[in-house]
């Protein structure tokens, strides 16, 4: 992938298998954001090949999709829809496997209940939260939310986008608890991060640098020297 003098990404080649949950570092401008956006299929890199599942990313516009739904997006601003009720949003995650007409009806009255109401409770919230509209909730409501969100899309790979650069310390722990156990068999879990310390959780550590892997290896075996040179203000990568 290139912006408009260097790639953002340069000979990246990354594999993570279901169970896996790995932690991405690096700098800002690293490219982490650009790697999850290839991830998700929001970009095509201009070289090189994506794999979902052994085979090469679908060419036609439906098979996409059905890949895409596969695949689910914590974001740092959350993308919640701030006027639709926590149902609705909730359900917004099915709209890739339903037709228009359910997705429709979604709009105007509620639509699986139930299997909101279970997501809810699973992730400490009051299933009386479904009625109410996101705009009503607290941070850390709406922060549990997004991920009820995401596990109501039932995917199979959990990308997550510096989800806890806004939280205090006591949210964003408990929020990484939530997505690393998300992250678990038969699912996945890339998570970009912005603080070191919080990678004891992953399986992997992924340190981006200038758009290049600089390393790749279990997270119990990062070192404080590797993490300096990931951050260091100049060198090569």
């Amino acid at each position: 992938m290139r912006g408009r003098r260097e790639p953002r990404l340069a000979e990246v080649s990354l594999r993570i298998q279901a169970g896996e949950r790995v932690a991405l570092l690096g700098p800002s401008g690293a490219g982490k954001s650009t790697l999850l956006a290839v991830a998700n299929g929001l970009l095509l890199p201009d070289g090189g090949t994506v794999h979902w599942q052994g085979e090469p990313r679908a060419r036609s516009a439906r098979a996409r999709r059905r890949q895409q739904a596969r695949i689910g997006t914590l974001w740092q601003d959350l993308r919640l829809i701030e006027e639709l009720s926590v149902q609705q949003n909730l359900n917004a995650a099915r709209l890739a496997r339903w037709g228009w007409p359910r997705a429709l009806l979604n709009l105007v009255m509620p639509v699986e209940t139930q299997a909101c109401a279970t997501l809810l409770q699973r992730l400490d919230l009051d299933p009386a939260l479904l009625g109410q509209p996101v705009s009503a909730l607290s941070g850390g409501q709406r922060q549990r939310v997004a991920l009820a969100r995401l596990l109501r899309q039932e995917p199979l790979l959990l990308l997550a986008d510096e989800p806890l650069a806004s939280l205090d310390p006591r949210l964003a722990e408990e929020l990484l608890a939530l997505l690393l156990a998300a992250g678990s068999a038969p699912r996945a879990l890339l998570l970009s991060l912005h603080r070191p310390e919080l990678v004891g959780g992953f399986d992997r550590v992924v340190g981006l640098r200038r758009g290049y892997i600089v390393f790749d290896q279990p997270a119990s075996s990062l070192t404080t020297a590797q993490l300096q040179a990931l951050y260091a203000e100049d060198g090569a990568p």
